[in-house]
């Protein structure tokens, strides 16, 4: 080997090293080993660099805004707590979760599915008293695996396919990988419905408790021609909230106590609530709600930078002794007050009509920069803000939808390539402002990013130095003599490897070692690049193996014997049928 392929591999076990073992961060590790195979020479700047310009990554970009035009206008809530339900088994709630799951993962990115899922399931187990741990890890193991069933499922497989396009293949199609994603899917799915509820432990996770929390009476009105009118309390997703409870609804001149799961809600009845502060966004966030608060249309923001907000009066508050209506509050704080709790105290009408005291904590809708601008000022004692609390823009929750279907069709029918119609897609949100250009930018991560972008350098180096080649050919030493048994050990290496180190990267060094191993053989590079990338996807036996993973660590309570107690079976499964799959369909032997 000459210098350059000993520097490269060396660079290549120092950057596995680093990952697995160090807590530095991955794009720092990344970058250090680019810039490392940039000075030495061992890669030209162009070389080094045209990782940032793949076309996978450039599609990888474009989703995390389509993904974000579909949070912010509240579209995957609405499904969420359409297909959700009220499930009486464990068995029940994880039927419901995998196919919602799993079926918005094979269009949107895994980790932004999974963290949209999770404060929904995390209400779901605190409204139906399930264990967390039952439900959290099965989500992230659904959405690794509905990623897989098409080719914009994951960033690993655009990666992948940028890969692939680099040696001169015109890429996959949309639903290229379907057949084999779908059989993934139905294995890892059945191993979760069957053992899952015996293998998971049975962890609280971490909720908050209602008794440790302050209570607000939150008032809410039926919208007219909305899309609760004519439903029961329990089908509108009222009769069990994760963060409080109905008291009571008022009708004309009745009122009705507790009403009953079964009782038919209609146009304008105004329903009174009593939960933590994270109740009146939970509410805010039901479609056919609207707050009673007639300042709330008032107040002249747009939602997207609308924040709830708790402010604590002090003794320096200049109406003291006067109701919100008297002291004129939206005139003087551009705040709408959607509730009033004065410690363990009773207040009558929701406290909106009862003279203000030091110490009375207001729960308010106010813009973004209000916490800040009020931090420091006499007239409150304490503001803080709740984090992710805007209120969805539902009106556009289906325009949304329409964008992400037209999306998939135009790359599914090849009209255009997914790079066009992912930055058609991202275009169109921000033209028909289902989110603005301060929350796209935000909302992609440049994190993942620039550990992509620099994971092609590693691989490019390996190629260029002849450093592949020769782990390929040291692969063909030890008796691999047929391209299944290659295939098998490319996918146990890729598998393995993002265990510890990220996915994509992964995926990156083993395409070149792959590659070489398809032409060792002389056949087709596709099924070895399939296989990377559902091997480099399925990473179950760790949390730090995969970002979803890692996600519902804490929330769910786990320990790392139990990702190693339900991960590893999955993870052979899974890999016995991804090879006998690819075997079939290539006709590998």
């Amino acid at each position: 080997m000459s210098w350059e392929a000993v520097l490269t591999l060396a660079v290549v076990v120092g950057v596995l090293l680093a990952l697995a073992l160090s807590t530095i961060a991955a794009d720092l590790i990344l970058m250090a080993a680019l810039l490392t195979l940039l000075v030495s020479g061992v890669l030209t700047a162009n070389e080094a660099f045209a990782g940032f310009g793949n076309t996978g990554l450039m599609t990888i970009a474009a989703l995390y805004i389509v993904a974000a035009g579909l949070r912010e206008t509240g579209a995957v809530q609405c499904i969420a707590r359409t297909v959700l339900g009220q499930p009486k088994t464990i068995q029940g709630a994880q039927w419901r979760l995998l196919l919602p799951s799993a079926g918005l993962s094979a269009f949107l990115n895994n980790t932004t599915v999974v963290a949209m899922f999770m404060p929904a399931v995390q209400d779901w187990c605190q409204r139906l008293k399930l264990p967390p741990s039952k439900l959290l890890l099965p989500l992230s193991y659904a959405a690794i695996l509905g990623g897989t069933c098409t080719l914009i499922g994951t960033s690993t497989n655009l990666v992948v396919n940028g890969l692939l396009q680099k040696t001169g293949h015109a890429g996959l199609g949309m639903f290229d990988i379907t057949l084999v994603g779908l059989a993934v899917l139905i294995t890892g799915a059945g191993f979760i419905l069957l053992l899952g509820n015996r293998l998971l432990p049975s962890s609280s996770g971490v909720i908050e408790s209602p008794e440790q929390i302050r209570e607000y009476h939150v008032e809410m009105v039926v919208q007219e021609g909305g899309i609760l009118v004519g439903k029961t309390v329990a089908a509108a997703g009222l009769s069990q909230l994760g963060y409080g409870y109905l008291a009571e609804i008022e009708r004309g001149n009745e009122l009705i106590q507790s009403p009953d799961a079964e009782f038919v809600l209609q146009a304008n009845d105004l329903l009174a609530f009593i939960g933590a502060p994270r109740c009146a966004h939970e509410l805010r966030s039901i479609e056919g709600l609207r707050p009673a608060n007639d300042d709330i249309h008032k107040l002249g923001i747009v939602h997207y930078r609308r924040r709830l907000v708790e402010a604590v009066l002090s003794e320096e508050f200049p109406f003291l002794g006067m109701t919100l209506r008297e002291c004129d509050f939206l005139s003087n704080y551009q705040a709408v007050v959607l509730s009033v709790s004065r410690g363990g105290t009773k207040l009558a009408d929701k406290g909106l009509n009862v003279r203000l005291q030091a110490g009375d904590t207001l729960l308010m809708e106010a813009g973004k920069d209000f916490a800040n601008q009020y931090r420091f000022r006499k007239d409150f004692m304490l503001v803080s803000a709740l984090d992710n609390s805007s209120p969805p823009n539902f009106a556009k929750a289906k325009l949304a939808l329409g964008i992400l279907a037209v999306m998939v069709v135009l790359s599914a029918l090849e009209i255009i390539p997914i790079l066009e119609a992912a930055w058609l897609a991202a275009g169109v949100m921000l033209l028909t402002r289902c989110l603005n250009a301060g929350l796209a930018r935000r909302s992609i991560d440049f994190t993942v990013l620039t550990v992509i972008g620099a994971s092609f350098a590693l691989g490019e180096a390996m190629t260029k130095t002849g450093a592949a080649q020769w782990i390929a050919q040291s692969v063909m030493e030890f008796g691999v003599e047929s391209p299944l048994v290659a295939l098998s050990l490319v996918y146990i290496m890729t598998s393995l490897f993002t265990e510890v180190i990220t996915n994509n990267a992964a995926a990156a060094l083993m395409f070149p070692i792959a590659t070489s191993l398809a032409s060792q053989f002389g056949v087709d590079i596709v099924p070895f690049a399939i296989a990377i990338m559902f091997a480099a996807s399925a990473s179950f036996m760790t949390p730090i193996g995969y970002q979803t993973n890692l996600m519902v660590y804490g929330p769910g309570g786990y320990r790392v014997s139990d990702y190693l107690k339900v991960g590893t079976p999955l993870n052979i499964m899974i890999g016995v049928v991804t090879i006998s799959m690819i075997a079939w369909i290539w006709s590998l032997s």
